[in-house]
């Protein structure tokens, strides 16, 4: 009697992403995110009275490393996994996760590769083919017809899938890629040697399928050896830390944003200072995708029936209202997500008119 009387059972909520290595400001404010919704939503009483313990593994960016942890999370019998934030982890993790019939939640994941499948992964973000479509309008429409592509090949399912979306849409309409240089990320990459290889087809713009450590290197060297030349990267580079670590190099410099920074309404203002309290930074885009993608998941449990897997709530019981946009999934998991194009002039981004 007297132990039925004790606090529930929580609910345990995985999370993985990169906390270690390169790029791993986008895990680390995904990771963010997330603690802090699960801490409001602890103070708020939990769901159906059981407190939310988060679990949180690091991927380091590496596919052995993320599947051991992605076993580790589902021996801990985890409801769910918010993550993984990159393709090419994803594509070591989701088979895992989906041994133990885990559902993984994704902030950012656009490959292709995981669109229109029915499996253990939602998505909050949109795909490859979206944001690379919209991308190639707007880059042509800016007088960029010929472009120079630099791809990083350590995220492969990512940066391939886009390349290959960027360049049939771009050819489409009249544009052409110049050039298509791989390269492999690493402290030790010459960036120098990668920009020179891209300018040898003379293009009249350079574009960075890469995370924002190596744009900001790559940009130093463009403004270097091509100062006149408009540069741009895909939105995965679109952290903080770009601007961070790019400083001046990175003015002028094209990327799309998945939520609207200068939002002013009450819920977004609440959530961006929130975070700055518990956090001491500002919200980057892998924070708000991933504060979502735990918005989703907990309205999921709260209405879920006895017997009803996670994912099946999950695509039941929507639409959810995230912070800026409701996110609606179809049948297998894919959603559509509103994209804000900016330039970074005098060290924020700033929206395209």
């Amino acid at each position: 009697m007297l132990l039925g009387c004790g606090p529930a059972e929580p609910l345990r909520v995985g999370f993985i992403g990169g906390l270690s290595d390169r790029n791993s400001d986008v895990g680390q404010a995904g990771n963010n995110g997330v603690v802090l919704a699960v801490e409001q939503i602890n103070r708020a009483g939990g769901i159906r009275g059981r407190q939310v313990e988060l679990i949180s593994r690091d991927d380091a960016q590496n596919p052995a490393t993320a599947e051991k942890s992605a076993r580790e999370l589902a021996a801990a019998k985890v409801d769910a996994v918010i993550g993984p934030f990159t393709s090419g982890v994803a594509a070591a993790v989701v088979p895992v996760l989906a041994q133990s019939q885990t559902l993984a939640i994704s902030p950012t994941l656009t490959s292709m590769a995981f669109y229109g499948k029915d499996d253990n992964l939602v998505r909050i973000n949109r795909s490859t083919r979206d944001n690379a479509g919209d991308y190639a309008r707007v880059l042509y429409d800016r007088g960029q017809h010929r472009i120079a592509v630099a791809y990083d090949v350590r995220n492969r399912n990512f940066t391939e899938s886009w390349l290959e979306e960027f360049r049939r849409a771009f050819t489409a309409i009249g544009g052409t890629v110049s050039a298509e240089v791989p390269y492999e990320s690493s402290p030790d990459v010459d960036f120098g040697a990668v920009v020179e290889a891209m300018l040898k087809s003379r293009p009249d713009g350079l574009f960075y399928i890469s995370g924002a450590i190596d744009v900001a290197r790559l940009a130093q060297h463009s403004r270097r050896l091509a100062p006149s030349l408009p540069i741009g990267a895909s939105e995965w580079a679109a952290s903080e830390q770009l601007i961070e670590l790019g400083g001046k190099v990175v003015e002028g410099l094209n990327i799309v944003l998945n939520y609207d920074r200068n939002d002013d309404s009450a819920r977004f203002r609440e959530f961006r200072e929130a975070y700055f309290r518990r956090f001491q930074k500002n919200p980057g885009y892998s924070s708000v995708s991933a504060y979502d993608a735990a918005l989703v998941l907990f309205a999921a449990l709260e209405k879920r029936a006895e017997g009803e897997t996670v994912k099946a709530a999950v695509l039941k019981y929507g639409p959810y209202q995230g912070l800026q946009q409701q996110i609606s999934f179809d049948a297998t998991g894919d959603t559509q997500r509103k994209v804000f194009f900016t330039e970074i002039r005098d060290g924020r981004f700033v929206a395209l008119k």
